[in-house]
């Protein structure tokens, strides 16, 4: 990416800043990655209990293996372990201290737009969770619920690709509007403010492109 690549993501970045402030999220804005993985460490006290989203931008900053080997009480959903157990384990996390997760899109009406397979990451962010801690690159404002629509449906392709799911758009690179259980969009959620239960959500905003 070059300079100005990386400015405009900046400038994207501590817009969106604003814009969920003013939605009542505590929405916090750095530079990079590493930056993110050191402001969610410090959020968490050891002995907390944590899950996971399934998210790009998570991976690209190795969180699952330092919660895995961090002083935490983990939900590791990431375990080789059969189907049924690993839906168990979505369901003891609903009860988590804290829920770390990504979002597919941020709307400049300052909503949180998630699309899922299992619908354990759109639930938790909803109710649950004691604490939700939000990272997301600024490459994810869009403008409007029908722009986030758009781009999610695109990224949902993606997923089922780098997943392996059993979906035809793995293949066909296009929506198929399919009726198979791998496919990734069957849960949307949107989150419209803050407000409700005061600082369950930080929002760390990365001023660069991050995830898909």
């Amino acid at each position: 990416m070059n300079s100005i690549e990386k400015w405009m993501y900046e400038c994207d970045g501590k817009e969106m800043v604003k814009i969920l402030n003013d939605k009542k999220y505590n929405a916090v804005y750095v530079d990079n990655i590493s930056e993110a993985k050191d402001k969610i460490l410090s959020l968490i006290p050891d002995g907390s209990s944590v899950a996971l989203g399934g998210s790009e931008t998570l991976n690209a900053m190795d969180l699952l293996n330092e919660i895995r080997n961090g002083n935490y009480y983990f939900y590791d959903r990431y375990q080789d372990l059969p189907f049924k157990d690993i839906v168990e384990i979505m369901r003891q996390s609903m009860l988590a201290d804290y829920l770390i997760t990504s979002t597919n899109a941020v709307t400049r009406q300052g909503e949180l737009v998630n699309m899922d397979c299992t619908g354990n990451r759109a639930a938790s962010m909803i109710f649950g969770p004691k604490k939700v801690i939000v990272v997301v690159g600024a490459n994810k404002l869009v403008d409007n619920m029908d722009d986030a629509m758009k781009r999610i449906e695109r990224v949902a392709i993606m997923n089922t690709k780098r997943l392996n799911h059993k979906a035809p758009c793995k293949d066909t690179g296009k929506c198929e509007d399919c009726m198979t259980k791998g496919r990734l969009c069957n849960y949307v959620s949107v989150v419209k403010n803050g407000a409700k239960f005061e600082d369950r959500f930080t929002v760390i905003v990365i001023g660069d492109k991050v995830g898909y």
